[in-house]
């Protein structure tokens, strides 16, 4: 196995765990602002400015 091989797949790995976790993120993201019994951010205008951020 030479450097080359392991740089590749190294990369590859951390590629796709990249995009898994912005598939993630991105579907938890559409579930909350779906959900009207979320809270509402501390940034946004209409949110809770005494509680802490996400």
């Amino acid at each position: 196995m030479n450097i080359e091989m392991l740089l590749t797949g190294l990369a590859g790995l951390t590629f796709v765990a990249v995009l898994v976790f912005a598939v993630t993120s991105r579907r938890a993201a559409e579930q909350r602002m779906e959900n009207d019994k979320a809270p509402k951010s501390s940034l946004a205008k209409d949110g809770d400015s005494h509680r802490r951020a996400d």
